[in-house]
């Protein structure tokens, strides 16, 4: 799964687009994926910090993690 087909699946579950990035950044109260250097991160962003920090070597891991991770959190399958 990349960042594409991600954004489709949460679409089709209606999640709302602002409670992710899919180009990193720090939007307020927003789970974000971001390319970096060496790899992937995927991250909580509130007020203009970074928490909850993972870093994958690949999209695929980076984007399977958002999914769980949004999933567990608003409880979609």
């Amino acid at each position: 799964m990349n960042r594409a087909e991600l954004i489709k699946f949460f679409q089709e579950k209606n999640i709302p687009i602002d409670s992710y990035s899919m180009m990193g950044g720090l939007p307020n109260e927003a789970f974000c994926i971001n390319k970096i250097d060496k790899g992937w991160e995927v991250y909580y962003s509130e007020r203009g910090v970074k928490s909850q920090l993972s870093c994958f070597d690949n999209e695929e891991d980076a984007c399977m993690y958002l999914k769980d991770k949004l999933g567990s959190i608003i409880g979609f399958e």
